[in-house]
């Protein structure tokens, strides 16, 4: 039977989605659960999964077009399945060629290829846009060969970086200060700015945020993390804080599970897996993938989980997989690294629940009636209470602290 392949949808927020590349070709055997394309939306490029077994009879849609969610891009079936007709123009276009030359992209003086009349704008991949940036490249002398005139990925690929800037020797005299204006114009939002604000928005107007905060205790973890990655040496990934934060949620999560649901009306959907969603900072914005399953996961595992993560957002291990981008259960946003001391963190729809964590810094404290120097880190749960209370928040919060301020259990 002729099964229809959609766009899916790869996020809450996701609207449309353009085909990156196809990793099957037309009369391929594909097997439910096989990758069978890159998919590149507002913020990442995702490996799309089959979610049916068959023959790839045709495709309908071309690399480098975008559809929105939903709309046709496939079929599957048996060879004797007659394929329906289909209206290119609906669906975007044509299955690309395979006889076709690649074409090479070509740079052009800026008044030769206007940006979008009327507008400024420049259509252009976030893949694209961040290759440019990279490279120094402007995008407004860049040809685009997507539809629209939208500029991909292949179109800057090929181009050469922009030449470095030669330095001047320094004045004779001192020159008088500049005069600095900042501009004045509007300035576009990218695909992924404006999906982060889809998302924003509707976890503020639709979750009830509530917020607990607490100092723990980080003195033994990190004596523990040091000594662990003494012992690893060069034969693992080694072990960092949000590692051990990780494992800390992930236990403090199986004795309240209740932080691990989804609201849903008149009920609440659990989850049997803690898919732990991670917020990673790009320079376009702000995306939170997920390490699945991490309750089956030792301390070691989930760090080289992390840093296959961390791969894939980056492009160095493969695209993300559909799962790791739309499964997340609970999330971490750490900025600690930044110096950051503490802040309170947005829920990422439909989680229920997140956790934001800042520095780990030197602190006087007092303990058995001294003054001693202590590694203390404030944390802040922000929880949906629709789904739990300020009390229960604030008992979850406490068994992470207890869990870090007693390192040992994170080995267990």
């Amino acid at each position: 039977m002729i099964t229809e392949v959609v766009m899916p949808a790869m996020g809450a927020d996701m609207t449309e989605g353009t085909v990156v590349k196809w990793l099957k070709s037309e009369g391929d055997e594909v097997a439910r659960g096989d990758i069978i394309a890159e998919i590149e939306t507002d913020k990442t490029v995702v490996e799309m999964e089959a979610y049916g077994s068959g023959l790839l009879r045709k495709i309908v849609v071309g690399e480098g077009v975008s559809v929105p969610v939903g709309d046709l891009i496939a079929y599957l079936g048996d060879a004797e399945d007659e394929i329906p007709e289909t209206d290119a123009a609906t669906n975007g276009a044509a299955a690309p060629e395979e006889s076709a030359a690649p074409e090479i992209p070509v740079a052009r003086a800026p008044e030769a290829v206007p940006a979008q009349p009327g507008t400024g704008r420049i259509k252009a991949s976030p893949v694209a846009r961040k290759i440019a940036a990279e490279r120094g490249i402007d995008l407004a002398t860049v040809t685009g060969t997507g539809p629209g005139g939208r500029i991909t990925r292949a179109d800057v690929e090929g181009l050469p970086a922009a030449p470095a800037a030669v330095a001047l020797p320094p004045a004779v005299s001192p020159a008088p200060a500049a005069q600095v204006t900042l501009s004045g114009e509007d300035v576009p939002l990218s695909a992924m700015r404006q999906a982060i604000a889809r998302v924003t928005v509707r976890s503020k107007t639709e979750n009830p945020h509530y917020y607990v905060d607490m100092s723990i205790d980080m003195t033994q973890a990190m004596l523990l993390r040091q000594g662990l990655n003494e012992e690893i040496g060069e034969a693992g990934p080694r072990i960092s804080v949000n590692d051990m934060i990780i494992r800390a949620c992930v236990k403090a999560i199986i004795k309240y599970p209740k932080l691990n649901t989804t609201f849903a009306g008149d009920h609440l959907i659990s989850h049997s897996d803690i898919n732990i969603g991670i917020a990673i900072a790009l320079e376009a914005g702000l995306i939170v993938p997920a390490i699945l399953r991490t309750q089956n996961m030792s301390l070691l595992q989930i760090a080289a989980a992390t840093k296959d993560l961390a791969n894939r957002v980056r492009g160095d291990g493969g695209a993300l997989t559909q799962e790791q981008n739309t499964a997340g259960t609970f999330s971490i946003s750490n900025m600690g690294m930044l110096g950051v001391d503490n802040f309170q963190a947005i829920i990422v729809p439909p989680q229920s629940a997140i956790l934001a964590v800042g520095a780990a810094s030197p602190q006087a404290v007092v303990r058995d009636g001294e003054i001693v120097v202590r590694q203390i880190m404030k944390a802040s749960l922000s929880a949906d209470h629709r789904v739990t209370d300020g009390a229960e928040g604030g008992t979850f919060l406490g068994e992470i602290r207890r869990v870090l301020e007693n390192p040992a259990s994170l080995l267990v």
